[in-house]
This record gives structure tokens, sequence and C-alpha cells, in this order.
């Protein structure tokens, strides 16, 4: 069976990306250079895959460089499921310290009421954000003073035992 392959206008139009956006993933070196076909260029199965995983790591707020970070020397079978939701790249139920690895093969994904961790990367300096609920996160520096990491710790457990009692609740 033959890959499938895209002119850029084509690709971007699947991926619902610019052509420009897909030029400057090649130069920044996100995606991997087209082929040539005679005189036209030529995109493929890979290129398809890596924008779908760019644009999912973006849309969990992570900084191109820290995208770059997470694609580099990943095959493409687990760039695939990046790109197809089957991963939830570094998160982990709250209840988890703040600096534990999050990140462990088989690790169930937490469930949808309680709050979630995400490593996010930028620079030299590491981010966890922390969604408390559907559209509301919480971003903690990996240096934040150890005052603010208790209080992050503290707000974590009155929202997790809120939780717990408003499913209390709902049970009785």
């Amino acid at each position: 069976m033959t890959e499938r392959t895209y002119k850029l206008d084509e690709l971007a139009r699947v991926t619902g990306m610019s052509a420009r956006t897909v030029r400057y993933y090649v130069q920044r070196g996100l995606l991997p250079p087209a082929t040539f076909r005679g005189k036209d260029t030529v995109y493929g199965h890979e290129h398809h895959v890596r924008l779908r995983a760019i644009r999912r790591l973006q849309e969990a707020f992570f900084p191109l460089d820290a995208i770059a970070a997470e694609l580099e020397g990943r095959p493409l079978v687990e760039i695939e499921r990046i790109a197809d939701g089957r991963v939830t790249l570094a998160s982990a139920p709250a209840s988890r310290a703040i600096g534990e690895e999050v990140d462990a093969p088989g690790a169930r994904p937490p469930p949808a009421e309680e709050p979630r961790l995400a490593i996010m990367r930028e620079a030299s300096r590491v981010f966890r954000r922390i969604e408390l609920f559907p559209g509301v996160d919480l971003t903690v520096a990996d240096d934040a003073p150890e005052q603010s990491v208790k209080l992050v710790s503290e707000m974590l457990t009155i929202l997790e035992a809120m939780s717990k009692t408003k499913e209390g609740g709902r049970k009785r």
C-alpha cells in the first residue's frame, strides 16, 4: 500500500494550520523537511501525524521548545498516540506530590472531577499546570518557594475534601 502524500497547501488544510506555519515548523526542526518529487515537494504520513501531535500539545499549553523536546527521539507510533489523544502526557491525580514522577507506564488517567497535573517546560524553567475544574487551571513553577508549594498542597487537599463531600451527597 502506498503512503498518502500531501502538497503543502493540502497538508495545511487537513491539519488546520497555515502553509506558513508548516514551513516554520520545518525550519524549527519540529517537522522533517519535505521530500522532492520532481520539481514538487511532498509531505507524508509522518508530517501529518507530527502536526496533529503539535496541535494537541499546544492545546495543553506546551510552548514550542517543550513540544520539540517531547517529540524528539520518539518513534512515530508514540507520536501518533499523542496525536490521537490515546496518551495523556504528564498527567496524574492531584493527590500525588508536586515533585513526584507523573508519567508512569500503565498509570490510569485521572477521573474528570479530580484536578489533573500537567508538566510544561519553558526554556530552563518547568511549570506544573493543575486543572482544578474544567476551564480552571493553576500553574506552579518547580522553583516556587516552599511556602507557596505548601499553600498549593493545602488548597488541593481542601478541593479534594470538597469533591468527596459533594460525591457523598449525591450517593444518598
